[in-house]
Order: C-alpha cells, then sequence, then structure tokens
C-alpha cells in the first residue's frame, strides 16, 4: 500500500458511482484503518451489489480469504508473508475491524461475491527487499527487520525511485496535509475526521465522497507527476501496473460488475488508459522468492504510530470506538473513560461523565467542527474527570485511545509445526498469550508453573521474547518472576525458528547445541549451559557440558574462569530445585573452582586500578559461588570452602597484590569468622600505618569497607576500626590527601543515608568520646550501657505463641510486653 494510503486519501468510480456496463470498475479509494472509509466502502458496496470485490493485497493469501469468516477470527489480525528460505525477511499486512479491506473481505464472504487480492505479490516485494538490503548499508529499518504492506513495496509514500530512506516531495508522501491546506486547516487527521470520519450513514449519495476525493487525487497526482521529479517511482509504476491487469481479467470474467478496494493514490492510475502491453512489460522479469503466507494476531499498539508501526494511526482505539458506537459516541466513550478511572481510583460520578460531555459539544461548537473529536473529548476529560492532571490522562491515551486489544486467529490458519507446537502447550499450561503486559508468578514446586516455565526459557533460547524473568519479590530458589507481553513479530521469530525443529523442545535443544559450538568465550559457554537447565533440555545440556570442560581445560585466563563458575554454581542450585541431575555440571564447577584457586594469587599480581576492581568483584563471585557449591561438593575434590579460605589468606598477606583485593580478602575471612576482630585490627593498623602509600591504604580501605559489603554497619559496630581510618584520614600529608579523596568519596558514598549519618556523627564526637563510649557503654541517648536481660525475657511467650511452639499464654505473661 502506498504512502498515499498511509494518510488514508479516499477516491471512487465513474461518474455516479456505478459500474458502467462493460466499462470502467467501481473504484472506492480508501484510508487505510479508518471507519468512516470503512462505513462508506459497505455503503457502496450494498448498493452497487458488483459480481467480484478486488482489495489492495498480495495475491499469495487468496487461500486465506475464507477465514476470516470463522468464527475465531477476531481483528485486529494481519497476513504474515515469509520467505520460504529465509522466514526473516518477511512482510505484514494489518487489518482492524475498522479497516475498509477487512470490511469488503467480510461484506463479500457474507454475500457469496468471489474476492481477491490484487496487488503486486510478496514473492516480488520480498525480494525487491532482499536487493535493497543488499545494495545499501546504514538503512534505518526496524528493529525486528519486518515491514508493512506499505514499507514492504518500496513505495512513493517513504521512497523517492525505491531507494530507502530518500524522503518524498510533501504531496507525494501526506497528500492529506495539502488537501487540508488547501480546505484552511492546519491539522490533515482533524479535517479528515470533519470530512469522512464525522459524517452520518445515509446523509448524501453514498458515492460521493469516492468521486470527489478521486478528483483530489487526480489532481494532486498531475502536480506531482508535473513537477521537477518526473514520473512516479518504478516500482509505484509496477505495483499500478499489476494491479490494472487484475482489474482487467476480473472485468473479463464477471460481467456483474467489478468492485476495487484500494488506496486513494492508486485510484487516478487505476482510472488510467494504459495499454496492456505497456503494463505487461513493466512487470516482466521482477525478482522473485518462494513465500509463505498466514494470518497472525496483530494488536492495536501495534497499528499505532506509537508502536512503532510507521504506517499506522495515532489512536486505533479511539477508531475501532468510533466505528462500532454509530450512534452517541461521545457519550459511550466518555463512559468507557469514567470506568477506566474508576478502576483505577479516581472518583469519576455521573455528573462528571454529564459535564464532560456538554463541554466536549461546546468545543466542538467553538473550533467550527460538526462533531467533538478526539481533541475535544480528550481536553473534556482532562478538565473534568482528571481535574486538569495529565497523569490519569497519560493512562487514558495508554488503556482507551491507543488500546492492548489483541487479534485472535482460528486453529485451521496456516502455520509453521513449530507454531502449532507452541499453541498445543499454550493451551495446556493455560498461559494465554495478551498484548497487555502482565507479571507471572510462578512456584517451581507446582507442575503447571514448573512446565510454565520451560516453555519461556525454550522460547528465549529460540529468540522468542515472549518473557523477560526480572527479579523476584521471594527469595526462594522456587519462586520465579516473568514479565510477558506478546508482540506481534513474536509470530515471525516462531517461523524462523522452525528451521530448528518441529517442536519447542527439539528447536530449544538444536538451537542450544549450535549455540555451543559458536560461543565465543568460556562465559558463554556457561551461560548457556545454566540456560539448558533452566529450559530443562536433557539432550542438550550433555554436549553443551562436553565443550564446556573443553574449553575450561584450554583457557588459562583466571579472569574468565572465575566470570564462567557463578553461572555453573547457579545451574546447580536451579537444577536440583527442579529435579535435574546435575552431577556432571558439579563435577566441571568443581573442577573450575579449583583451577581459580591455583590461578589466583598469581593473576592478582601488578595489576592496574581499572584491572583491579575487576578482580575484586571476580574475588566476591567466587566466594559466593564457593559458598553454594561448599554445599554439595563433588566427589574427588575434598573441601572447596577450606581451600577457597587458604587463597584468601594468601591474597590478604601479598603485598604485589592491589590494596583493594587485600582488603577485601581480609573483610571476606573476617565476615566468615576465620578471622578474629582483634587481628583484622591489628591489620588494618598495620595497613594503615605510615610506611603505606596513601593510594594503596586507600584502596584496601574501599576493598575492605566498601563495594556494597556492608562495611558502614562494620564500622558501627566496631569502632576500633572507625578510629583507626579516622586517625589514618587526618594523618594523611596534604598533598596526597587530593588523590585518595575520590576513592574515599566513592567508598563512602555508597552506604545508605542513615549508615551515613550515624558514621558522621560518631566521627563528630571525636576520639575521646569514642574511647568512653567503648568503656563506659553506647553512650548514645535512650540506649542503655549494658543489656536487660529480664526485660528482654519478656517478648519470648509472644514469640513462642506466634511460632506456635508452646500453648497460647496467660494474660500475665503477657504484661510484661504490654508495658
Amino acid at each position: 500500500m502506498a504512502g498515499t494510503d498511509r494518510t488514508g486519501s479516499g477516491a471512487s468510480g465513474g461518474a455516479g458511482g456505478t459500474d458502467e456496463p462493460g466499462g470502467r470498475p467501481l473504484l472506492l479509494g480508501v484510508r487505510h484503518h479508518g471507519p468512516g472509509s470503512a462505513r462508506a466502502v459497505r455503503a457502496a458496496l450494498e448498493a452497487a451489489r458488483p459480481g467480484v470485490v478486488l482489495v489492495e493485497g498480495p495475491p499469495e493469501a487468496d487461500a486465506l480469504i475464507p477465514l476470516a469468516a470463522d468464527e475465531d477470527m477476531r481483528p485486529p489480525v494481519a497476513l504474515l508473508a515469509h520467505a520460504v528460505d529465509e522466514p526473516g525477511r518477511s512482510a505484514f499486512w494489518p487489518l482492524a475491524e475498522f479497516s475498509p479491506e477487512w470490511v469488503a473481505v467480510r461484506w463479500a464472504l457474507e454475500h457469496g461475491v468471489p474476492v481477491r487480492f490484487i496487488d503486486l505479490p510478496a514473492a516480488h516485494t520480498l525480494a525487491w527487499r532482499a536487493a535493497d538490503e543488499e545494495a545499501e548499508t546504514g538503512v534505518d529499518e526496524e528493529a525486528t527487520g519486518q515491514a508493512d504492506e506499505e514499507t514492504t513495496g518500496r513505495t512513493a509514500g517513504r521512497e523517492a525511485g525505491g531507494v530507502p530512506g530518500v524522503a518524498c516531495p510533501d504531496v507525494r508522501g501526506d497528500p492529506l496535509a495539502v488537501l487540508a491546506a488547501a480546505a484552511g486547516h492546519d491539522d490533515p487527521e482533524r479535517w479528515w475526521e470533519d470530512v469522512i470520519e464525522h459524517r452520518a450513514p445515509g446523509e448524501e449519495d453514498v458515492f460521493a465522497p469516492f468521486t470527489a476525493l478521486e478528483e483530489a487525487m487526480a489532481a494532486l497526482r498531475e502536480t506531482e507527476e508535473g513537477g521537477e521529479r518526473g514520473a512516479a517511482p518504478d516500482r509505484d509504476l509496477v505495483r499500478e501496473a499489476h494491479m490494472r491487469l487484475q482489474v482487467r481479467a476480473a472485468r473479463r470474467e464477471f460481467a456483474e460488475g467489478v468492485a476495487v478496494v484500494c488506496g486513494a493514490w492508486h485510484v487516478p492510475a487505476l482510472r488510467r488508459g494504459v495499454a496492456v502491453g505497456a503494463d505487461r512489460a513493466l512487470v516482466k522479469g521482477l525478482p522473485r522468492t518462494k513465500v509463505d503466507m498466514t494470518w497472525v494476531p496483530w494488536t492495536h499498539r501495534r497499528l499505532s504510530r506509537a508502536g512503532g508501526y510507521g504506517a499506522g494511526i495515532e489512536s486505533p482505539g479511539w477508531y475501532g470506538h468510533l466505528f462500532a458506537a454509530v450512534d452517541r459516541p461521545v457519550e459511550r466513550w466518555l463512559t468507557r473513560v469514567a470506568g477506566l478511572l474508576r478502576e483505577e481510583g479516581w472518583t469519576v460520578s455521573p455528573a462528571h461523565v454529564i459535564e464532560a460531555a456538554r463541554l466536549a459539544d461546546t468545543l466542538a461548537a467553538i473550533r467550527g467542527r460538526p462533531l467533538p473529536g478526539l481533541s475535544e473529548t480528550t481536553d473534556a476529560v482532562r478538565a473534568v474527570l482528571c481535574d486538569g492532571s495529565d497523569v490519569p490522562l497519560a493512562l487514558v491515551h495508554d488503556r482507551l485511545v491507543v488500546g492492548d486489544v489483541l487479534g485472535e486467529v482460528p486453529a485451521g490458519a496456516p502455520a509453521v509445526p513449530l507454531q502449532r507446537d507452541l499453541t498445543r502447550t499454550q493451551r495446556r499450561l493455560r498461559l494465554k498469550p495478551e498484548a497487555a503486559e502482565r507479571e507471572l508468578e510462578l512456584d517451581l514446586r507446582k507442575e503447571t508453573d514448573t512446565g510454565r516455565s520451560r516453555l519461556l526459557h525454550r522460547l528465549r533460547l529460540l529468540g522468542v521474547g515472549w518473557g523477560e524473568p526480572t527479579v523476584s519479590r521471594s527469595t526462594g530458589t522456587f519462586r520465579e518472576t516473568w514479565r510477558l507481553r506478546w508482540e506481534p513479530e513474536l509470530s515471525v521469530r516462531v517461523a524462523e525458528a522452525g528451521v530448528w525443529g518441529t517442536t519447542v523442545l527439539s528447536a530449544a535443544t538444536a538451537r542450544a547445541e549450535a549455540d555451543a559450538v559458536t560461543a565465543q568465550g568460556l562465559a558463554e559457554v556457561t551461560a548457556l549451559a545454566e540456560r539448558c537447565l533452566l529450559a530443562e533440555l536433557p539432550d542438550a545440556l550433555a554436549p553443551v557440558m562436553r565443550i564446556l570442560a573443553d574449553r575450561a581445560a584450554l583457557d588459562t585466563d583466571v579472569g574468565h574462569l572465575a566470570e564462567a563458575l557463578p553461572a555453573l554454581v547457579r545451574s546447580l542450585r536451579y537444577g536440583d530445585v527442579r529435579g535435574t541431575d546435575t552431577g556432571a555440571l558439579a563435577e566441571v564447577a568443581a573442577g573450575l573452582a579449583e583451577r581459580v584457586f591455583v590461578g589466583l594469587p598469581a593473576a592478582c599480581a601488578a595489576l592496574d586500578a581499572e584491572a583491579a576492581e575487576e578482580m575484586r568483584r571476580h574475588v566476591d563471585s567466587v566466594h559466593t559461588a564457593v559458598g553454594l557449591l561448599g554445599d554439595a561438593p563433588a566427589p574427588g575434590h575434598g573441601d572447596l570452602r577450606s581451600r577457597w579460605r587458604a587463597v584468601l589468606r594468601t591474597l590478604s598477606a601479598r603485598d604485589a597484590v592491589p590494596g583493594i583485593v587485600r582488603g577485601r580478602a581480609v573483610r571476606l575471612l573476617l565476615d566468615d569468622g576465620e578471622l578474629a576482630p582483634d587481628e583484622a585490627a591489628r591489620t588494618m593498623g598495620l595497613v594503615l600505618s605510615p610506611g603505606t602509600a596513601p593510594a594503596d591504604a586507600a584502596a584496601w580501605i574501599e576493598g575492605f569497607v566498601g563495594g556494597g559489603s556492608g562495611g558502614g554497619m562494620l564500622l558501627l559496630h566496631d569502632e576500633r576500626l572507625l578510629a583507626l581510618i579516622d586517625g589514618w584520614l587526618t594523618g594523611v600529608p596534604a598533598d596526597a590527601f587530593t588523590d585518595v579523596l575520590p576513592l574515599l568519596r566513592r567508598t563512602f558514598s555508597a552506604y545508605e543515608p542513615g549508615v551515613r549519618r550515624s558514621v558522621g556523627e560518631l566521627v563528630r564526637r571525636g576520639p575521646e568520646a569514642r574511647a568512653s563510649v567503648t568503656t563506659a557503654g553506647s553512650g548514645i541517648p535512650g540506649f542503655a550501657a549494658g543489656l536487660d536481660t529480664a526485660r528482654a525475657d519478656t517478648v519470648l511467650p509472644v514469640i513462642r505463641l506466634l511460632l506456635g511452639r508452646d500453648p497460647a499464654p496467660d494474660d500475665n505473661d503477657l504484661v510484661g510486653v504490654r508495658t
């Protein structure tokens, strides 16, 4: 569909709007996704009763037309064409309930009238697309690589001469703007609503709007084609030549008359008398590729420009409402808005709705419009229902003006085997695709939730991003949280993934094995092993583990090994929850840990500041991994935790190791109880002695109390360490202070505000006050110097009651708690 189709112009057939006997067809120029055009097309077809209906669209979809009458087919839907050899090369032809093409197809099916698509075959448009992508580089395409019917054709509305990305003159790019300007309007959308969308059925001759707009389009085309630019782009000419040939064939076949529903820009070209030989010459020898077509669900959000559908409309929800609510559309719309706001907790009464309807009518009268449009109703909603706030108005725009409607396609529609298996699995797991984003909480102890988790993880392996894992509110490993939203492009992703297998399981297995072979680094293979475990792909896990073991044996970079270990340990943890055999994984993880233990001390020597910070993160991740791995040690590898603690002691004592790593090693030993507080304080005192360079001492402090390790609370509870840091900082020479200040600022700025305030209070009191606190008690108002055990014991009866350990206590037992 051409770029002017995007703007939605309309044009009509011959004089009087009827087919002349043996002569001209009935040409109904439309605005795609325009409810006014849709109603006008229906009225024109009812009046003309043609013998065949021709619709602008890919002829390969003719066999799919009967599915439009299926009771399970609910628009918005789209025709999807994809190259058989390269499913990612695809195109969409979206249709909403208020699309004129959809109305024409449904009218023909309801009345037993043959209906066909007459645009250039998708086999040619997709081949053109491939040629464009090979010839041009740096083209700004949609991230999904798909295009709708307008962008796929590379027509005049977007490009000049068929070259992607070249802007076209205003007349061709947006003829509605030209017509609106000629009528004295600066807003083409508002002008179109006034002229077409707000026309009541039966106002005038049903063919009159088509006739008038055909004349307007003809004048615009004469102006555009007669300018400096010359003739229309070759591809536009080819499309129109093919449509003329199809119209001629239909006129020879059907004596009852032919009706054509197409974009208005094409109507003058279809009316133009061109020799058959010239048209055949234009369509001869076009490149082509083998394509498959099917129906796929579409969404209102993808019909909108905001959703990335560049040839769409800004308010599909509003247009759908206009098409469905023929009588009193404003009042019905405001009632829907009020219902939505009430659901979200806003106070909206019937009086608000009445006042908003009056305001919308008044605004339309002041602005000289026949009926209130979207701008008037939006202004009324903002002023009356939203109290002038744009916050609830944004909700109304997202939920109603655009909307999250997702169409449905009958089960009998053609689909790749993988899509059919996915559909069956979705029904079995009661996991319905929805256009609105929603959060899904899974309990992996339940069979259904485990199946849902498997499906979502397998689809992610295949590149079908239906679900995105998020941080769960629960800390248990048996919980998963997903954010789900089904986008139309995912149907293309499923078609692409069909080359890997006919079921989700077989396709994910084959894809995982292939990805393991092509993975660039050890971390990629370990991440893939984790994903195989989460997706429960036992047939893929074995080869992936073999590749992982081979890569680990050849990789001598300790950083790579340390980066890979946490993913393996997480896999073990999740595998246990799912009841998966993780013996081989535990063996590889333990072997990887041993190699890290051996190589880490040498790898930490002679590092610059950036490399030292990276190594500190590796030490943290390995420490966490070893803590989890130690719960289930692999046979033959001994006590991994003891060996890791020995490595930490080695790191903490070597002067060649950067200060940030040495400080973190001491802190980890202290947290694990392997280092006494007195020894930690003595080590800090040595590090902060005058013989240590200030920069190295500051890095040691950052490693010990920084990096999100809870160092602030440590300083609050052990004021000896705080006193050591305070004494060292006050003794730093002035010339070195500016060098260590950024490190210290980074360290202490990461603390919580309350912790920073408390540390500052302790520092403000000075060393004498801190010394008195250490010897005489806390010194903090409201806190005693010692523990009042009798008072603390009064809460024990309540705790026993809460835990269900003892019978309910007598009232006398709770007296102390109440006081």
